[in-house]
């Protein structure tokens, strides 16, 4: 019942889009600080594969081995998509376009940053950005979904009812 008030209330959708606005607004100002700031994921990976040692560790050991083996060899790719995702997605919130990837993708770097021992706003965030995304289109109603979405489902040659368009 609470899902289905979620993705079809107009209320609801204006209180997720303040909530989508406000949290596009925490990964923007995050990603232009990274991009503008001179960022460099490999330190973040080290402090991260550091806390996965002794009693009580931060880290779990098998994302610690997946840092050490995978992101901090290609720290450089890891650094270019830690500042671009976030700035990405930020502005694709704060639009409300392809707001249920764009919150997917949040939610994504999220649990990456909670994994690596980060624990700071993460867990408010998931927590808001989960409510976006079992909104679903709601999330996006008052954004540019309200129109980019049903301009897909228009012409995908998928959809059952969908409008052919012809081809001069």
């Amino acid at each position: 019942m609470f899902v289905k008030f979620l993705r079809n209330n107009k209320v609801m959708a204006g209180v997720l889009a303040f909530l989508r606005v406000y949290i596009g607004y925490q990964w923007l100002t995050a990603g232009y600080g990274k991009i503008t700031g001179g960022f460099d994921a490999s330190g973040y990976l080290q402090g991260a594969v550091a806390s996965a040692g002794g009693d009580h560790p931060a880290v779990q050991g098998w994302w610690a081995t997946f840092l050490e083996a995978v992101a901090l060899p290609n720290a450089e790719m890891f650094t270019f998509l830690v500042m671009w995702g976030e700035f990405l997605v930020g502005i694709a919130l704060i639009l409300g376009i392809f707001t249920s990837f764009a919150a997917l993708m949040a939610v994504t770097m999220n649990f990456a940053f909670l994994f690596s021992g980060t624990v700071s706003t993460n867990a408010q965030m998931v927590l808001i950005t989960v409510f976006l995304l079992v909104a679903g289109y709601n999330a996006g109603r008052y954004g540019l979904d309200r129109r980019v979405i049903p301009f897909l489902k228009a012409h995908n040659p998928r959809q059952k009812n969908s409008k052919k368009v012809a081809v001069a």
